[in-house]
């Protein structure tokens, strides 16, 4: 289970916000300041977060990347690490909400501080790391995660809704095929019934030709 970071009352007064184009400039001199590449990161401008003074100058970030139901903080960076931990707690706020939003059940990061270990996150296990999405399974990092919903309980609860699913769907179709069924003896017997009445019809008008002059 995560823990609920207390910001610290006393700190600057700082807000974070998703990163917009605006702040494309302000977040290449952040990364080229953290030697990260550059390059790489400015496509992925809309995962990033970022921490803004009161003065609305970007003091730190961290790119938050979805897979499935797992999330990746990475490249974090601030201009200020005396801020760090405040604007990592505000960080961690708004990643719990897009968590939340976006059902993620485990966090990976190669983020390993005093901060994040004291939220839970600890280094991956050789089973753990089988659950590490692919696509960011480079094989040269170091991993820490932080499981944020039981995994396997959900896992179970998803087999049994999809079992379910089957099931009711196994027996719409068995439904709409007796239905249909039904619908195909009625016209037969429909029709075996008209023939009939248009067989007796005949009958009648050839062993009784005085039922077409009753009445006149």
């Amino acid at each position: 289970m995560s823990r609920i970071y207390h910001a610290d009352m006393t700190a600057p007064a700082l807000r974070v916000r998703r990163a917009t184009i605006e702040d494309l400039e302000a977040l290449r001199a952040l990364w080229a300041s953290m030697h990260f590449r550059v390059a790489e990161l400015e496509p992925r401008l809309t995962e990033f977060q970022v921490v803004e003074d009161s003065e609305g100058k970007v003091v730190g970030a961290i790119g938050f990347q979805i897979e499935a139901n797992h999330g990746h903080l990475h490249s974090e960076g601030f201009t200020d690490f005396g801020l760090a931990d405040t604007a990592r707690g505000l960080l961690w706020g708004r990643v719990q909400t897009l968590s939340t939003n976006h059902g993620i059940l485990r966090l990976w990061t190669e983020e390993d501080t005093p901060f994040w270990r004291r939220l839970g996150f600890k280094p991956a296990s050789v089973e753990e790391l089988k659950r590490l999405p692919a696509e960011w399974n480079t094989g040269d990092a170091s991993w820490v995660t932080l499981q944020l919903k039981d995994e396997e309980a959900i896992s179970e609860v998803e087999k049994e809704l999809a079992m379910y699913m089957s099931a009711q769907k196994q027996q719409t179709a068995r439904i709409t095929q007796q239905a249909r069924t039904f619908k195909n003896l009625a016209t037969v017997l429909a029709i075996i019934l008209t023939i009939f009445a248009f067989g007796a019809a005949i009958y009648l008008i050839f062993k009784r030709p005085d039922i077409l002059h009753q009445g006149r």
